[in-house]
Order: structure tokens, then C-alpha cells, then sequence
């Protein structure tokens, strides 16, 4: 009599995989080995001319569930990713492509226009053109002769104002 029937034999490592997908789902390691460890969405940054280019795949995502925010040199990419309808968990044996909410902040590699920003979404791949800022140009600063032994003191102990020789406070 057989205990052990090797037809069967994986079964149980597929239920056990499954239950650990559904318990690590809302979970965002992102150590490497771990399945779920992975940055969502998937991008690809371009450089073009006049700027960059930021294509990121969200199938299942509409654009009334976007949110693209642009500060401190990051792009922040916020959004929503329904799963099938009518179909309960408990009837999923794989399940790869993640559901729910989700962010994504990616550090732009240099200054950008902030008014200037497009964003299209088509079959499931959101492009972003980001354009480059105008270069910051040097600004000459005008130095004047004057005597500041006086004046150093004052500013250290918080004085802001500054007497001239005749009296007269600049």
C-alpha cells in the first residue's frame, strides 16, 4: 500500500504557496529574494532632447484612479489597481500581478519643469514627459568698499541694522 502517490506530491507546496501570496499581499519588502520585494509599477526613464521620458505598465488602473505629484526632485506615481470582479479569493491559484492600492516615489536624475509636465495613459502604459528646467545661471554679486569691523559684531549678537560714520542707520 502506497502512502506517499507522486501525481500529488506538489499540491501541497502550491496551497502553501498560494496561502503565503494571500497573507504577504499587503506586505512591501523589498529584500531581494522575496517575490514581492519588487517596485510597483514596473518604469523605464528616458533621456530625450528637451527632457525625460517616464513610461510606467498599470494595466488594470484607470485614469480617474491616478495621482502624479512632482516635488523635491521625485516624482510620486499613487494609484489604484482593481482586481477581477466576481471572482473570490478563495478561488485564485496563482496570483502574480498585485491589486490595491499602491506608490511609487522615483528620484529624478535632474531639475524639471514643473508647469511644463504632460502625462498621457493608453492601454495600460502611463507615459510622463518631464521637461527640463532652464540651467540656473550665475548671478554676479556687486561688492562694495566699506568698513565692516563694526559691523560683525553686531550681526553675531543679532543686531540687523548698520551705523555709518556719520550716524545715519542703514
Amino acid at each position: 500500500m502506497a502512502v506517499f502517490r507522486w501525481g500529488q506530491a506538489f499540491d501541497a507546496f502550491r496551497d502553501l504557496e498560494r496561502e503565503m501570496d494571500r497573507l504577504l499581499a499587503g506586505v512591501s519588502l523589498s529584500f531581494h529574494g522575496v517575490r514581492l520585494g519588487r517596485q510597483y509599477p514596473p518604469v523605464n526613464l528616458y533621456e530625450l532632447e528637451d527632457g525625460l521620458l517616464l513610461t510606467a505598465e498599470i494595466p488594470g488602473t484607470r485614469p480617474d484612479d491616478l495621482e502624479l505629484t512632482v516635488a523635491d526632485g521625485s516624482l510620486t506615481l499613487k494609484g489604484v489597481r482593481s482586481g477581477p470582479e466576481n471572482i473570490p479569493d478563495e478561488r485564485f491559484r496563482r496570483q502574480e500581478r498585485p491589486r490595491g492600492p499602491w506608490q511609487r516615489k522615483i528620484a529624478l536624475p535632474e531639475r524639471v519643469q514643473e508647469d511644463g509636465l504632460k502625462a498621457e495613459f493608453s492601454n495600460g502604459v502611463l507615459k510622463i514627459f518631464l521637461p527640463r528646467a532652464a540651467a540656473a545661471t550665475p548671478r554676479q554679486i556687486p561688492v562694495s568698499e566699506g568698513n565692516t569691523a563694526d559691523v560683525v559684531p553686531r550681526l553675531i549678537e543679532g543686531e540687523t541694522e548698520r551705523r555709518t560714520e556719520g550716524g545715519e542707520t542703514v
